[in-house]
């Protein structure tokens, strides 16, 4: 008889973990859309884009949360390597001969880190930045002086364009080229949270962890605690008008 299908799959990416990933996505694509159709949706003083920020920095300090309490294809300590071994994955790749892992391969662990950074600073500045009109700024923009303003302003538009955008599609890009390609299924595995049974490098399947989804929520929880703390702590005002 066959072997059905589930038999040959393992378990590799946690469901909060999955979550984090498209809701990630989603809020980033509504944060461009509502700043750049504030007018047509009658947000001019962009009470949607700058809780877009906060929801998007609170997702953040989540994962760094999660990176480290979290199942162990999430850790960072799990998946980020050095540069020795970095350049021997990409090596291996040009040669054609790149094992796979389970979680993330030494490039894309980069790829992982580089994004979070780039989205952290981006929601940073935001925190500092104001409106083309100088009618609202983020929660810690009077913190700072018009000139500071006017600079976390354009780095937090210059970061999206120059970093953010660039760096997103080269991940979609990569992804869908292993996807089709490779045949490695790693837009598949964000989904179903399962990749097809091989010898992979890393680990032949995820370790669950106990009480996953109460340790995401706790973290989360922890995560909204110390934005909004930190806000409050520094001056800053969480009402959006």
């Amino acid at each position: 008889m066959p072997v059905p299908p589930d038999a040959r799959r393992v378990h590799a990416w946690d469901l909060p973990t999955r979550l984090f990933h498209w809701t990630l996505l989603a809020l980033i694509v509504a944060a461009w859309a509502s700043y750049e159709f504030a007018e047509d949706i009658g947000d001019e003083t962009l009470i949607w884009h700058r809780a877009n920020g906060l929801a998007i920095l609170t997702l953040i300090v989540w994962r760094l949360l999660w990176g480290k309490w979290g199942p162990p294809t999430a850790r960072f300590a799990e998946f980020v390597r050095g540069p020795a071994t970095v350049l021997g994955y990409a090596r291996k790749v040009l040669a054609g001969a790149a094992p796979r892992y389970l979680g993330h391969n030494p490039v894309g662990a980069l790829m992982v880190v580089a994004l979070l950074a780039i989205v952290a600073t981006q929601a940073t500045l935001g925190l500092f930045a104001t409106d083309d009109n100088d009618l609202v700024g983020g929660p810690l923009y009077r913190l700072v002086d018009e000139a500071q303003n006017r600079l976390a302003t354009r780095w937090h538009d210059r970061l999206f364009h120059l970093a953010l955008l660039p760096l997103a599609i080269l991940h979609i890009a990569v992804n869908t080229l292993y996807t089709l390609v490779k045949r490695e299924p790693l837009i598949q595995a964000m989904i179903t949270g399962k990749k097809p049974a091989e010898p992979y490098a890393d680990a032949p399947e995820a370790t669950r962890a106990p009480y996953v989804l109460l340790r995401a929520v706790v973290c989360l929880a922890a995560a909204a605690a110390l934005v909004a703390g930190s806000i409050l702590a520094l001056g800053g005002s969480l009402v959006l008008r």
